[in-house]
């Protein structure tokens, strides 16, 4: 219900009550850990896959971008991953890593196309709001 246009002088305003809050529901939370835990055993079992983020990152530049920082830091942990297995598993561990600092880095990821439409189903949450 939405209050008229023009509230009369001395007639009282609509109050509205907002339900009280209710404790945060981590669903998308640990579907986007999982996403990550899943791209870095597919990175594991698939190091070829790694081209895919890197044609990502160059074609995102081309377009322009104001994450060139995080793009730049994805960039050369992924080359490193292609040459090394040790960068690899450096890699898996970022993308496994749990903690705020990793967890915003994560949110300029660039691996948009390394996973099929039926694999990315089972990371998609629904929200109730």
């Amino acid at each position: 219900m939405r209050p008229p246009a023009k509230v009369p002088l001395g007639s009282r305003p609509y109050v509205y009550y907002l339900p009280p809050m209710h404790e945060h529901d981590d669903t998308g939370d640990k579907l986007e850990h999982a996403y990550f835990c899943y791209l870095a055993d597919k990175f594991e079992r698939e190091p070829e896959l790694l081209e895919i983020p890197l044609q990502t990152i160059s074609r995102w530049r081309k377009r322009g971008t104001w994450g060139e920082e995080h793009l730049s830091r994805w960039e050369t942990l992924i080359q490193a991953a292609r040459i090394s297995q040790t960068d690899l598993q450096k890699l898996a561990g970022i993308l496994r890593a749990d903690d705020e600092e990793t967890l915003f880095f994560k949110g300029f990821d660039p691996f948009p196309g390394v996973l099929s439409m039926q694999e990315r189903k089972q990371f998609l949450c629904a929200s109730r709001h």
